[in-house]
């Protein structure tokens, strides 16, 4: 599934992954959960993943971001500073500093993956690192991804955290648990 998902990817346009990304971060922010939220964790995108460069710079102002870094093999969670980033772990643009913010303070998470299904399973690229940090908090989770990236199901482990809510550019599917 994985190999499946970056054969994809690799195979869109520049423009097909701008359009995606306008279209996946418009229908974000008519949500409920995004209108409401103040403090929302992002993530910064790999070039791979939907861009949410834009989505940032539109909304930095607006709501209080926060980006996750790589501590071992847990993630720490730190403001959105665009002149704070410096390359991480993995070739992530990552938050500096040292003020880390409790996961319980966050009211959204926007949650990147490789691959979702509708029953609100997530795959991610295997290192855990998003399972950890999502059992540690009751925020809101949204999954966000290509169409592609939806399947009817995909494998899941005991550990897996469900999204509540996963949208992609022709799709967004609330979850009901």
């Amino acid at each position: 599934m994985r190999r499946k998902v970056k054969a994809l990817r690799s195979m869109l346009l520049e423009s097909e992954k701008a359009a995606a990304a306008e279209e996946v971060f418009s229908r974000l922010e008519t949500t409920a959960a995004f209108m409401l939220a103040d403090r929302i964790l992002m993530y910064h995108s790999l070039p791979d993943e939907l861009s949410t460069r834009r989505f940032l710079d539109k909304w930095h102002s607006k709501k209080r971001f926060y980006l996750p870094r790589v501590n071992g093999v847990n993630l720490d969670i730190l403001p959105y500073d665009e002149s704070r980033l410096e390359l991480g772990a993995f070739h992530i643009e990552e938050p500096t500093g040292n003020e880390v913010v409790d996961p319980e303070d966050i009211e959204l998470i926007v949650v990147p993956g490789v691959a979702y299904d509708r029953k609100g399973n997530r795959l991610g690229r295997g290192k855990g690192f998003y399972d950890r940090l999502l059992q540690t908090t009751k925020a809101t989770k949204i999954g966000v991804g290509y169409e592609f990236q939806m399947f009817d199901s995909i494998p899941v482990e005991p550990h897996d955290v469900k999204m509540d809510m996963v949208i992609t550019q022709n799709t967004t599917i609330v979850i009901k648990h």
